[in-house]
């Protein structure tokens, strides 16, 4: 067969597999008109799906760029709200509060209620309406409002993100839908980087303009933050309308999230699953909330200026990047996930003890933790899909992201409690022990698997040759 024949056939193959049969009798597109659209505006051909592509990367820039609005101007925060910690805390806790909850219902209200199209347009609207509420909150210098805005902007947040993966899913499909969700992880990143190293700047720019500081400077450095959240809500609106002439063009189907949340299946969960759930709430407890402070650590213990606090902590974001898709490959490359999920765990615990007591340069043990914090999301997540039946995953994955929201809104508030009675030192010791009961756990589960004969740790080589051998069999 000739070379142009493969590829004919092989773009046939991707058309098939991407977007479904163009054309037919169910209202679709003849495929002579179809031929006859440029290629940025015929949603078979690449250059349109780059665009689509790059919809989807911003369509949550604007969430990750906001969420973390309070660690880039904790001083301020605390200075012009005359707040204490624990209460500036509050606001990531307020964030958390409604995903323990809604992570069981974003994919039911995707797929039976608005649809992807127009669920996605509604969670980002309620992104740009908690953002206004928390500018507004400290327009007003009312904290209450701040709080309540915070929780408005979380019951967006999460479900947005839901949003965004099952457009990744019927736009893209196999091979092609690892890259996606990387690229997808590494623009929310990118968001989370600009916040952390451009807010306290754009403070300074309004203070600069009012000639004062104090509420008022806060709550338009919030409102300006809030463009991004527009930004966000612009490509909402653009992908709704592409998606939907795309339908229309090759007859598809809107996407669908695909998850079916039982939840009398949690007393089906195996112990590994409960492992993997404790390693998840230990682990991050000890890095989003250690972020959400650690620009005043770095400025009070290692006497940084302002600036250089806000890179040093946005390196883990800045890291997580490019290396999310690297380890990600690499893990499916290799398998073995527990070994990597042990060699994150333990790489982390030592950034931990090196920030709690050394004096030594904190990059290196923020680089460090960057590395680890890329690696166990890529190792971690995947495993969940290992222990539990197809039919029983929205449940786990469900369960798993909101026991992971409740433990963050509790280490949240215990985080800032602690830091107003005891100091940095008690705090990072904190942090410390809630990774080595994530080690305990990662220790548990690989005995647990070995003993059950699970695959948790099976070489990427060894899972294929028995799913090839299954598949034989059938």
């Amino acid at each position: 067969m000739s070379a142009a024949h493969v590829t004919a056939a092989a773009m046939a193959e991707e058309e098939r597999a991407l977007l479904g049969s163009a054309g037919g009798d169910d209202g679709g597109v003849s495929p002579e008109l179809l031929r006859s659209l440029p290629s940025a505006c015929d949603p078979r051909r690449l250059p349109h799906r780059l665009i689509v592509l790059t919809l989807m990367c911003f369509l949550g820039f604007g969430s990750y760029f906001c969420y973390d609005n309070p660690a880039a101007l904790q001083t301020q925060v605390q200075r012009d709200m005359k707040v204490n910690t624990a209460q500036f805390m509050a606001l990531y806790a307020w964030y958390s509060w409604p995903n323990v909850v809604l992570c069981f219902f974003g994919g039911f209200l995707i797929d039976r209620v608005f649809g992807i199209r127009l669920g996605t347009i509604i969670f980002s609207i309620f992104v740009c309406a908690g953002q206004v509420v928390f500018a507004l909150g400290a327009l007003l210098n009312t904290f209450w409002l701040m709080n309540a805005g915070r929780f408005i902007f979380g019951i967006g947040g999460e479900s947005l993100a839901v949003a965004q993966n099952t457009y990744a899913v019927s736009w893209f499909k196999g091979k092609e839908l690892n890259l996606v969700f990387g690229l997808q992880l590494s623009m929310a990143r990118i968001g989370s980087t600009v916040n952390m190293n451009i807010m306290g700047w754009i403070y300074s720019r309004v203070q600069d303009l009012l000639g004062y500081t104090g509420p008022s400077t806060l709550g338009l450095t919030l409102m300006i933050g809030g463009i991004t959240c527009l930004f966000s809500l612009m490509c909402a609106l653009i992908l709704a309308y592409l998606d939907k002439r795309a339908e229309k063009l090759l007859s598809k189907e809107q996407g669908k999230t695909g998850e079916v949340i039982k939840l009398t299946d949690v007393k089906d969960f195996s112990l590994s699953l409960w492992l993997i759930f404790v390693i998840c709430v230990c682990y991050y407890a000890a890095v989003f909330p250690f972020i959400g402070l650690g620009k005043v650590f770095f400025i009070e213990k290692f006497k940084f200026s302002p600036q250089e606090a806000s890179a040093i902590n946005s390196i883990v974001y800045i890291i997580s990047a490019p290396m999310s898709p690297v380890f990600g490959l690499l893990v499916d490359k290799l398998g073995k996930n527990i070994v990597w999920v042990l060699c994150a765990v333990i790489t982390t615990l030592a950034s931990h003890i090196m920030l709690a007591f050394t004096f030594w340069n904190p990059w290196i043990a923020m680089c460090l933790l960057g590395v680890a914090y890329s690696l166990l999301a890529c190792a971690l997540w995947p495993m969940v899909a290992f222990v539990v039946p197809e039919h029983q995953l929205g449940t786990a994955y469900g369960f798993m992201q909101s026991i992971q929201n409740l433990g963050l809104a509790i280490i949240a508030i215990a985080a800032g409690m602690i830091l107003d009675t005891r100091g940095y030192l008690f705090l990072e010791v904190f942090f410390s022990a809630c990774v080595c009961l994530s080690l305990i756990a990662v220790v548990m589960l690989y005995f647990v698997n070995h003993l059950t004969g699970g695959d948790l740790n099976w070489s990427a080589k060894k899972r294929e040759k028995l799913q090839k051998a299954a598949v034989t069999e059938k």
